[in-house]
Parts: structure tokens; sequence; C-alpha cells
């Protein structure tokens, strides 16, 4: 049988169908490394406080990330964090009427932001060509002010859920979590 005659499950997309990803708005994005592979940080406690200890590669990612803005005008990243497999951005999309040349789009600015990582991870790794993240990633779109909030302060509390193994944190009251840091 030759290959092209199978029939492959077709791929199921991760993006809200029918919904336009241009449009202005507030969005989460969660990248997640190939094979989930433990290179961008690590997190650890120093005192009272968790931290997120990038490598190398996790301070290419940061340096990517804060160039967003001057790539894209129309991005505002409100927070993010560089896990150790995974990189979590809040980043609201404001793109006036739409018509810029070309307007940017939420694939736009993650293909942006992947490639340039990976191009220059590869680069200091003297490799040409490996991945480094999956495919594709996960978005969830901003619906209001809570969801917001609710966002931001998950992004806030992941090195701690990620430190303590525990991801029920992000459903706990912000000085309970505070308490059991110390």
């Amino acid at each position: 049988m030759d290959k092209k005659d199978k029939e492959f499950p077709s791929r199921k997309t991760p993006r809200l169908e029918n919904y336009d990803y241009g449009l202005n708005g507030t969005y989460f994005i969660t990248i997640c490394t190939l094979n989930r592979k433990h290179i961008l940080s690590s997190i650890a406690k120093v005192g009272n406080s968790i931290v997120v200890q990038l490598s190398s590669y996790g301070i290419i990612a940061d340096k990517w990330i804060q160039e967003l803005p001057n790539k894209y005008p129309e991005i505002k990243v409100n927070r993010y964090v560089i896990m150790p497999d995974h990189i979590h951005i809040l980043f609201s999309l404001s793109n006036g009427d739409g018509r810029g040349n070309p307007s940017p789009t939420v694939d736009r600015v993650i293909g942006w932001l992947k490639y340039q990582v990976t191009k220059e991870i590869n680069k200091l790794r003297n490799t040409q060509g490996e991945k480094i993240f999956q495919r594709s990633f996960y978005d969830h779109i901003a619906r209001n002010a809570p969801d917001y909030f609710e966002t931001h302060k998950y992004i806030y509390e992941n090195p701690m859920c990620w430190y303590y193994g525990n991801l029920t944190f992000k459903n706990e009251p912000t000085q309970e979590v505070d308490n059991k840091i110390q």
C-alpha cells in the first residue's frame, strides 16, 4: 500500500472555529517545547521566594518576547512567564481598524516569536533547522475582566504551582499561596 493511499486521521485544530485571530482582544498563549523538554528554565526556592531561573535558551526566549512590541506595535505584552518546558504569554492586540499591512494575527505573532527563538537557539547550539517547540500552541481568548485577571493570576502563580507540584493553586486565594511559600 502506497503512503498516499493510507488515510491519516486529520489533525484537530486547536483554534476556535470561525474566529478571526486578528481581532482586537486579549489572548493567553501557551507554547510548549518539543517533547516537553525542560530547556528554558528551572524553578527554585531562593529564601522565601519561588523564582524562575532562565537557562541560556530561556534568556533567548525572554529577549524575543520583549521584542514583540517593537516588531508589532499593535501588541502589548501584559504578563508572561518562561517555565522549564513551556511559555505562557498574555498579550493584547489592538489592530485599530485591522487594515494594517499586514495586520498582525495571533498566528503570525506566535509564529514569528517561535521562529526567532528557534533560529537563535540553533545558532547557539551550532545546529541548523532543529525544532525547539511543538508545532502548534494553546490559546485562550480573554472574554471579560474577571477572565483576564484570573489568567494574569494563573501566569503569576505558575512557578509556585510548578515548584510545589500542585496545580490547584490557581483556585486558592493569593494570601493562602503567599503563606505556603513562607
